[in-house]
């Protein structure tokens, strides 16, 4: 036995969305949330964690930046995730989460973050993006990147509006474990 080493193969399979040999690229990784949309469970769930981060980096804009920040990279991206789409041959393939990260911030608008609102931010911006209330289904039949994007900024304007009615009853949800603004 001395001198003999035993080889050992393992396996690992892990479902990415029914994805052989996925290859990145910069395109790629911007429209997949950094690789998020690859998680197998949930990937919505896990592409709007990046847009709770990118929520807290726009916390010192103003209003006016703020928003227009969320409409200008919505607008940008609408190509990357056309040709994203055709790559992976689906429409709205569930690995495309930018729309996620994005709708996100819209969701929190003029919102104080802190830890209640995230929570119930995160729960109402899956569940409108879930349902679809009209007009989102007839968003998400656009073509290309429209039909992704327009979908869940519009459940993020619902969501929104959830988030104004909750804190106007329960206003203590901005207080809890508020989060400061970076570089602040």
């Amino acid at each position: 036995m001395l001198g003999m080493t035993k080889k050992y193969n393992f396996t690992v399979k892990l479902k990415l969305h029914s994805i052989k040999n996925v290859k990145m690229n910069w395109k790629k990784l911007i429209v997949t949330g950094f690789g998020a949309g690859y998680l197998p469970i949930g990937p919505g769930s896990w592409g709007t964690f990046p847009g709770m981060f990118l929520c807290w980096l726009m916390q010192v804009l103003s209003s006016v930046f703020y928003l227009g920040f969320i409409l200008l990279l919505g607008w940008v991206t609408v190509p990357l995730v056309t040709e994203i789409e055709k790559q992976l041959g689906k429409k709205d393939h569930g690995a495309i989460v930018i729309d996620e990260i994005i709708a996100f911030p819209l969701t929190m608008f003029l919102i104080p973050l802190s830890l209640g609102t995230l929570l119930l931010g995160f729960f109402l911006n899956r569940l409108m993006d879930t349902l679809k209330p009209w007009p989102c289904k007839r968003f998400e039949e656009l073509q290309g990147g429209w039909g992704v994007m327009l979908d869940d900024l519009m459940a993020a304007i619902y969501s929104c509006i959830g988030m104004h009615f909750a804190l106007h009853f329960w206003p203590h949800l901005s207080t809890f474990y508020s989060i400061a603004a970076p570089f602040s």
